[in-house]
């Protein structure tokens, strides 16, 4: 153990969502996509595991699949970078830009994976609470962060940050980077940042094929940053960081929009209605621009409810924070992230919820 470096045998590590292996379970706790992927996902599957692709290696940059991206976002294929997940492309750009004892921020609540990656590199991390009205404060923002992490659409929240508040923050931590994480923005509205890289010198822009593109299991993201950014990060990342299959899913998938644009009205659909139903059980639910809603109560506390759910085989995600947004009471900041699935799933979950609260 002592051969272990003290920074990692200090860390608690970052704890993923439950995964239980029953087939009964209403998983409704890690923001999967509840339809499956593009069928064109399978034909193109197919495709790579009968042909001669497995006994070679993958392309290491991509390049089938940033020319589709760069068709479908408008960008200079050049200017994509691919990863194993959104989250190896985090951990690339925090071992680009983040030396030992360097600065990573990002605003709290959020994903707690930031500071994860932020202890492991031996940085600190400073979190930055949001406003009541989960903006961020620019004048709150070190300056000499050596990296800064922003979800728009946040988690647990789903909630957005103003664009003038983004622009406003890319200038204040100018010119080290503000990576924008868009695991949710195909759930949002406006559509997200990746048309504005080419125009602010430190912007990175992230996203993630597990939620909207139903690619979880696959493990497949990407950033989009200056053409010449992303060369220097293709020296970080590992050769081959991404298999076959994961480039033909990823590819078959962002190529079908129909597909895309059809399972996200239908998520979309089911969020609001979530929303003014888990509104009418008594609790307080933030208005949600992602494939989940955030749910807290004034008059019970959370965790039996989550506890109580999971008994009747139906996973939520019960989060607790050290501290809120500015303004919330002093003291823990806890809530109930609960994801959008399908109809019949939905209902399963308001029906047990009316026996409960």
């Amino acid at each position: 153990m002592e051969t272990v470096r003290p920074n990692i045998r200090a860390m608690a590590g970052y704890v993923p969502g439950e995964q239980l292996n029953d087939p009964d379970i209403i998983k409704l706790n890690t923001n999967e996509s509840p339809y499956p992927p593009s069928p064109r996902v399978f034909d193109a599957l197919r495709a790579a595991l009968t042909s001669n692709s497995l006994r070679k290696y993958p392309q290491p940059f991509g390049d089938t699949f940033r020319n589709a991206a760069g068709r479908v976002l408008n960008v200079d294929p050049d200017s994509i970078l691919i990863g194993n997940g959104s989250d190896d492309i985090l951990t690339i750009l925090t071992r680009a830009f983040v030396p030992e004892g360097g600065l990573i921020a990002s605003p709290a609540p959020s994903y707690i994976l930031y500071k994860s990656l932020a202890e492991i590199q031996g940085a600190r991390f400073h979190a930055i609470p949001f406003t009541h009205d989960w903006r961020t404060d620019r004048d709150s923002w070190p300056r000499g962060a050596s990296l800064s992490f922003v979800p728009n659409p946040n988690s647990p929240t789903g909630t957005v940050l103003d664009p003038i508040d983004v622009l406003r923050l890319s200038k204040r931590v100018s010119p080290n980077p503000l990576v924008v994480d868009e695991a949710y923005a195909d759930f949002a509205e406006p559509p997200g940042y990746v048309p504005l890289v080419a125009d602010w010198d430190n912007l990175i822009v992230t996203r993630t094929f597990s939620k909207s593109y139903a690619l979880a299991g696959i493990r497949f993201g990407f950033a989009v940053a200056r053409p010449e950014l992303v060369r220097e990060l293709l020296k970080v990342k590992d050769s081959y960081n991404c298999d076959v299959l994961s480039l033909a899913a990823a590819t078959a998938a962002i190529e079908d929009q129909d597909y895309f644009r059809e399972v996200r009205t239908k998520i979309i659909a089911t969020r609001a209605r979530m929303t003014r139903e888990l509104a009418a059980l008594g609790f307080e639910v933030t208005p949600s621009h992602a494939n989940f809603v955030w749910c807290r109560r004034a008059d019970k506390p959370l965790k039996p409810i989550y506890e109580e759910l999971k008994r009747q085989k139906i996973l939520v995600r019960y989060m607790n924070y050290p501290v809120g947004p500015i303004g919330s009471p002093p003291g823990a900041y806890d809530g109930l992230r609960m994801s959008v699935g399908t109809d019949a799933e939905i209902d399963r979950l308001l029906e047990e919820l009316r026996g409960i609260v």
